[in-house]
């Protein structure tokens, strides 16, 4: 292993510029991994509040004994904050967390060339612009690459490594062995809109969105769905009041305008709708939910409480939701068998059938509800029915009873396409899929980043292989098929990870 391979040496100087929340993280990272690190910030004094703001964080974490006097202590004494660029020279990489603007971002790196040698990397944590752009105007733009870190640096373990189109090599893997000897978790990933996280995730808020917009549901409901159904840690609704509706909202124009208005990408207009009304969420008191104190949050809507049918009839197989037909027997619910179809058949003749796309009113052979992808049908706690106009409310009393004999919470929504957890799950696959062949990141990596950045239940990857690329792709073109405007196409990436399953068969 080479002395590149191996990354910076811990007697390395670090130094952080721009002082605002990711500034301050990123330079504790570096001092928890025994970096010396320089702070400059071109406001007179801001890089001495930051220093003071360090110790003060430091001085917590000893206080919960998470930390050492002795450790907070050598740490503090490696912490030195600079008036002025020329301060900077000794670092031996430079990691830049000022304001999102690329002119300023180029100025910074183009004085930065005359202040550090050669063998010094330069770092942008940008989210949102073009490492490459930011490169463009250097000296020598190989050096150059990003380090997107997450908010809060100290405790986010994901780190993108983003390699510009002139970014070198080495400097890439020597960044990416700097970033994991500090106890954080590197992926590497191409110089494109939303390198990774940013990228595939657009799905997850998107979706939900378009469902609200569609009046699936309220946005209480839809939270509760895809976290109890789906298995995601928060809903979309409160996720992006935490992150605030502004900052969300920017990301998903930002990469839509990147990628030329691609339809995929299209962003939500009662999202920017929140945004013009100063609605941002927790840090104004109101977003999606009313956070003002006092405010009780909504409940999600829920059955009442209904008797299950006396029998069922599985007809085929259910596919991705096949695990649902023991469920049912161990709660002593008779399932009769029928070799033809994929739903199961309650008394009374309506089909009830997992979400494909379609809807419970397009079935064209009888009444029909609807039921929505879990991630584990046996620890799931709620699921989602949509009805069809021909299902009577005594059949949906009954899909709803059997649901709640398996112990589940039952939500009833409106009859859209795909619903929610299975629209949201199709679409993150086809981009994962469609990321990994446009060469933004490794089948591997594309996956870590979705678990360690976003906190996913599963990686979208692994998860279009549980449920099979051939369903995805079909609930792809059945959403299609109801909305052509090339928002739900599927990939050409999915299609052929479609065939080639079939070929296996």
């Amino acid at each position: 292993m080479t002395a590149i391979d191996r990354g910076i040496d811990r007697a390395g100087v670090v130094a952080v510029i721009g002082t605002g929340t990711m500034g301050q993280g990123i330079a504790q990272v570096a001092l928890a991994a025994g970096h010396p690190v320089r702070l400059y910030d071109a406001a007179p004094g801001r890089a001495s509040q930051t220093a003071d703001a360090i110790s003060a964080r430091l001085g917590r974490l000893v206080a919960k004994e998470r930390l050492t006097a002795a450790d907070r202590d050598a740490a503090l004494g490696r912490l030195v904050p600079v008036a002025d660029l020329a301060d900077l020279a000794e670092a031996e990489l430079v990691v830049e967390a000022i304001l999102e603007e690329l002119g300023a971002k180029q100025e910074l790196f183009t004085a930065l060339e005359s202040v550090v040698s050669d063998g010094c990397l330069l770092a942008t944590n940008t989210s949102s612009l073009s490492v490459t752009a930011v490169a463009g105007v250097l000296r020598r733009p190989g050096r150059l690459l990003g380090l997107h870190f997450f908010n809060p640096a100290p405790l986010m373990p994901l780190v993108e490594v983003v390699r510009g189109a002139a970014t070198d090599e080495a400097a890439a893997d020597r960044a990416h062995a700097t970033v994991a000897a500090w106890g954080k978790t590197p992926v590497r990933c191409a110089d494109t809109p939303g390198f990774i996280v940013n990228r595939i995730a657009r799905p997850f808020y998107a979706e939900a969105f378009r469902a609200y917009e569609e009046r699936a549901a309220d946005p209480a409901t839809l939270d509760a769905v895809l976290r109890e159904s789906g298995g995601f840690r928060m809903g979309p609704f409160e996720l992006t009041d935490l992150i605030g509706q502004d900052v969300n909202e920017a990301v998903t124009r930002s990469v839509w305008e990147a990628l030329f208005h691609d339809p995929k990408f299209t962003p939500s207009l009662a999202q920017r709708q929140l945004v013009a009304a100063g609605r941002l969420g927790r840090k104004t008191g109101h977003g999606w939910f009313d956070h003002s104190e006092g405010a009780g949050r909504p409940a999600p809507h829920t059955a009442e409480p209904c008797e299950p049918p006396a029998k069922v009839a599985l007809h085929g197989d259910l596919g991705p939701a096949q695990g649902l037909v023991g469920l049912i027997e161990e709660a002593g619910i008779p399932v009769t068998r029928e070799p033809v179809g994929g739903h199961l058949a309650l008394p009374d003749g309506t089909r009830l059938s997992l979400t494909d796309g379609t809807t419970a009113t397009g079935d064209p052979f009888a009444a029909s509800v609807r039921f929505d992808l879990a991630l584990d049908y046996r620890t799931a706690t709620r699921i989602a029915l949509a009805p069809s106009p021909a299902a009577t409310e005594e059949s949906l009393r009954s899909a709803i009873g059997l649901f709640q004999a398996l112990g589940k919470a039952v939500s009833v929504v409106q009859d859209v396409p795909g619903m929610v957890v299975a629209r949201t799950v199709a679409m993150l696959v086809d981009f994962a899929e469609d990321a990994v062949a446009r060469g933004v990141a490794s089948p591997e990596d594309v996956d870590t980043a979705m678990l360690t950045g976003v906190n996913y239940p599963r990686g979208p990857l692994a998860w279009g292989h549980a449920l099979g690329a051939r369903w995805v792709r079909d609930t792809l073109r059945n959403l299609h098929q109801a909305c052509p405007t090339g928002r739900y196409a599927p990939s050409q990436a999915l299609i052929r990870r479609a065939a080639a399953d079939e070929r296996l068969l």
